[in-house]
């Protein structure tokens, strides 16, 4: 997940601290790989509610820029029931993300400030440097299993309930 040059060097010093300021075209986590994974992060409660269905979530907040970058690189397991928030300070346009480093499968859902989702990027490859983009301003971006939106219906427009501590 790196950023390389100018661009990395722009997106550090833009990042605010609850969050990165989203460059259009580069990916949101990255500026330098970590050896290893990352010690596991405070968690919250999320639920999404996919039509009349809810599932409940513990998901590892990650708040920081460094966090951020680290995201769940090196990762060799995640439960079912849990997943990583991207909470950002306020909606930013253009995020994008990419699975350089991540070993696991991911479904990548952005959220917007309405507290739905815009779009998922299902079953994302593991390892790759392909970028997989917002289609709106987003608040938070949230990484689950992949093949977990699907495994429970969730589509754009369904609702996600999480409160920051």
């Amino acid at each position: 997940m790196r950023l390389t040059g100018l661009t990395a060097a722009l997106l550090i010093a833009a990042a605010p601290a609850a969050g990165f300021v989203a460059v259009p075209a580069a990916p949101v986590r990255g500026t330098a790989a970590p050896a290893a994974a990352q010690a596991p992060l405070p968690r919250t409660a999320l639920t999404l509610i996919a039509g009349r269905e809810k599932r409940r979530y513990a998901v590892e907040l990650a708040r920081t820029p460094a966090q951020q970058a680290a995201g769940m690189m090196f990762r060799r397991k995640m439960a079912r029931d849990e997943g990583m928030l991207f909470p950002f300070a306020r909606a930013e346009p253009g995020v994008s993300f990419w699975m350089e480093n991540t070993i696991l499968p991911l479904d990548i859902i952005f959220i917007g400030s309405d507290a739905r989702v815009i779009n998922i990027a299902a079953d994302c490859k593991p390892l790759s440097r392909n970028f997989v983009y917002a289609a709106g301003p987003t608040l938070a971006v949230l990484e689950l299993n992949g093949g977990e939106a699907a495994r429970i219906g969730l589509r754009p427009g369904d609702k996600v309930d999480y409160t920051l501590p």
